[in-house]
């Protein structure tokens, strides 16, 4: 088989009739709850002259690519299930691989950048102002999609210049790993050394964050109100948590041998790293925050109070 293929063959989400209807609840649940919370996010930060800092805006971008991650596999994944077929087109193939690894990898870098944000605002609140000025996050933020853009073409090029011995992909979506298993011999070695450079850069993501949040930690203890502390720790540290089940669970998927037959732990790993961070992502970074449910409750008070409005002029009328 070469690379003039004109499909590939997915995996099911279960033999299992009962087990698949299961796992496209799930995964509807979950596309639904990321979909809706992101939505929300970019809403009050685009209408809410208040949220027009530097932390809602990439608290907005990394919403932006929340949606974008879930959307490259879940729909499919689900017509797929429902309609009983698992084929996917080449080219289609090579769009999910690219799109996959550019927000996945940009959700790493802009929660890297949020956490710069979140230092220099608790370490150096003076300079705050100065440092995270409009230039300086817009050059931050092109500077993460110019990154993961080239990051993913890099990794979806190298992928798809190989060819391939079989047309069946054993994941319900294209993704690398299972791709690299039936790929000939031919650029194995170079393909898993751009993967060992991704991954080497997720960990260097990793230590950042760890050593910014330990600074941060290291000045929340010096604030003398309980309150604040309580409040910046429980901050924090689920940040850590969802970040640290993504960076592992994603390092385990990617770096393991692949077998040849797909078992529940694997779906579950898959869930873990490619869809439970989205999903929590706005939990976690804004629906715990004040300003941002203060926000949301304004707009949602205003739309219900212009439909009475409008209403009660159309009944008059």
């Amino acid at each position: 088989m070469d690379n003039h293929t004109s499909e590939f063959l997915l995996s099911e989400l279960s033999k299992i009739w009962e087990l698949q209807v299961i796992y496209v609840t799930l995964l509807l649940i979950l596309y639904f709850m990321t979909v809706t919370g992101s939505l929300l996010i970019i809403t009050a930060v685009v209408f809410d002259h208040h949220l027009h800092t530097p932390m809602y805006f990439f608290m907005m971008n990394l919403a932006i690519q929340d949606i974008g991650s879930v959307s490259v596999i879940i729909p499919k994944a689900v017509f797929n299930s429902l309609m009983k077929i698992r084929t996917i087109s080449y080219s289609g193939c090579v769009a999910q691989v690219f799109l996959f690894l550019f927000f996945l990898s940009s959700d790493v870098a802009l929660l890297t950048v949020m956490a710069y944000d979140r230092y220099v605002a608790i370490c150096n609140p003076l300079q705050y102002e100065l440092v995270m000025n409009r230039k300086a996050c817009f050059i931050m933020l092109d500077s993460v999609w110019i990154a993961t853009f080239l990051n993913a073409a890099l990794q979806t090029i190298e992928t798809f210049s190989t060819p391939f011995c079989s047309n069946i992909v054993n994941q319900f979506y294209c993704e690398i790993p299972p791709l690299l298993k039936i790929a000939c011999s031919g650029s194995y070695l170079t393909e898993i050394g751009v993967l060992m450079f991704s991954i080497t850069l997720g960990f260097g993501c990793f230590i950042f964050i760890v050593i910014t949040y330990v600074k941060i930690f290291s000045a929340v203890l010096r604030i003398p109100s309980v309150q604040g502390r309580k409040k910046a720790f429980s901050t924090c540290l689920p940040h850590l948590i969802v970040f640290s089940v993504f960076m592992f669970t994603g390092c385990f998927a990617y770096l393991r041998p692949i077998s040849d037959k797909r078992s529940h732990l694997d779906f579950i790993i898959t869930i873990l790293y490619s869809i439970i961070p989205s999903m929590l992502n706005p939990l976690i970074y804004s629906m715990r925050n004040k300003d941002f449910k203060a926000a949301l409750s304004k707009l949602l008070w205003l739309f219900l109070f212009d439909k009475t409005v409008n209403s009660v002029s159309t009944f008059d009328l």
